[in-house]
């Protein structure tokens, strides 16, 4: 009988000419709002900023150029779930004989495979970035079900528990037994989840964040550090968190204009790349005018913004038993200096079994793109001690 279990298969993005036509003809003939006089960002993404981002959109900015170059990546469609999920497959260029571990790397909103594609070959031939040959990885970066190229769910969206369990299957199927997992933002969530219930696979997981207080956490239980934090973190909440709020409850409503208009939708992208970045203010200290329309641009051609917010409606049905599971695996943290809500020592050491945990001293919550060479960095040193483990269980 032939092989029925499923493959990866090579995986190429491109676009119709006719999608980037019909693009350029609404970024001209976007209808702009009005906004108080020296608004700035206070009120929300700035007006006058946004009208220079669009004009670059609609005729400055060459998608074909930056798509040639995200496909220099090795991309594949894997089948998994009943989904097809696209993935970034990178192979170590490593010494003969040195360990190689596998590392699954899952992003966040408002975000994609993008975030780590700066990061990639500097983990995967370290040697090449003036760093030591036997830390490189075989990379594994999915993009979320209903982001990026992957394929939406359906019927009810994916939250974190369910997406690690596919990410289990997709690493089995892409020949790797064990392996480290690591994230932010939702990704962090998920690699949690890898760690938590399949703990006999995951040899260790690092963490950019970890999470937010529950509502249910009993302050008395706290240390005055964790308090202070989720005092921190409520305050952030009323003043940041209306996106959250609409995207846990209501995403379908915000997606119709959000998938219709490219102006909204960049809009509501450049405005958190903007205050979650370690940019002090101005967005184009962390990222390029085009690095920005490229996150963009594969949001609008895929049009897959609706149904990546829906997964901040499934989180948020998760039960509370599943938030108060401390991870027992080996953890590690590097909690950036520009990321939002930045927890302490003791919430980390609370939720899980910290062997390893830092604070660059730059980057924010998009870390492995503002600071990529940091980021990896941070990678290698953590994970170095279960290389051997996860190695031995490779299929190469």
């Amino acid at each position: 009988m032939p092989d029925a279990s499923p493959r990866p298969e090579p995986f190429t993005p491109r676009t119709d000419p006719g999608a980037l036509e019909d693009l350029r003809a609404r970024l001209r003939g976007t209808r702009w709002p009005d906004a108080p006089e020296d608004a700035g960002w206070s009120f929300g993404t700035d007006l006058g900023y946004l009208r220079e981002l669009i004009a670059y959109w609609a005729d400055g900015f060459d998608w074909p150029a930056r798509e040639a170059e995200l496909a220099r990546l090795p991309h594949f469609r894997v089948p998994v779930g009943g989904l097809g999920i696209h993935v970034v497959h990178a192979r170590a260029v490593a010494p003969a004989g040195a360990p190689v571990l596998p590392l699954v790397l899952t992003h966040g909103w408002p975000d994609s495979f993008w975030r780590y594609a700066k990061v990639v070959p500097l983990l995967t031939d370290p040697g090449a970035h003036g760093a030591d040959p036997a830390d490189a990885f075989d990379v594994v970066v999915p993009d979320l079900p209903g982001f990026g190229y992957s394929e939406r769910p359906t019927r009810a969206p994916l939250d974190s528990v369910a997406v690690a369990g596919l990410w289990a299957e997709l690493m089995r199927v892409l020949g790797y037994e064990r392996f480290g997992a690591a994230g932010g933002d939702l990704g962090s969530h998920v690699s949690r989840y890898l760690a938590l219930d399949h703990p006999d696979r995951v040899v260790a997981v690092h963490r950019t964040d970890a999470g937010l207080p529950l509502p249910t956490t009993d302050p008395a239980q706290l240390t005055p550090e964790e308090r202070a934090w989720t005092e921190a973190a409520a305050a952030w909440g009323a003043t940041e968190g209306a996106y959250a709020a609409m995207q846990r409850t209501k995403p379908q409503t915000a997606a119709f204009g959000l998938t219709d208009s490219p102006a909204g939708l960049a809009a509501w992208i450049v405005e958190k790349l903007r205050a979650w970045s370690d940019c002090g203010g101005d967005v184009e200290r962390s990222f390029t005018k085009d690095e920005i329309l490229t996150n963009v641009t594969l949001y609008w051609l895929t049009g897959t913004i609706g149904s990546s917010m829906r997964m901040y409606r499934a989180n948020a049905a998760v039960p509370p038993a599943q938030h108060a599971r401390r991870v027992e695996v080996p953890s590690g943290f590097s909690i950036f200096r520009g990321d939002v809500v930045r927890p302490p020592r003791a919430w980390l050491e609370r939720t899980a079994n910290v062997v390893y945990a830092t604070e660059p001293p730059r980057g924010g919550h998009f870390a492995p793109f503002e600071e990529p060479e940091l980021y990896a960095r941070e990678l290698r040193a953590f994970f170095r001690p279960y290389r051997a483990a996860a190695a031995r269980n490779v299929r190469r």
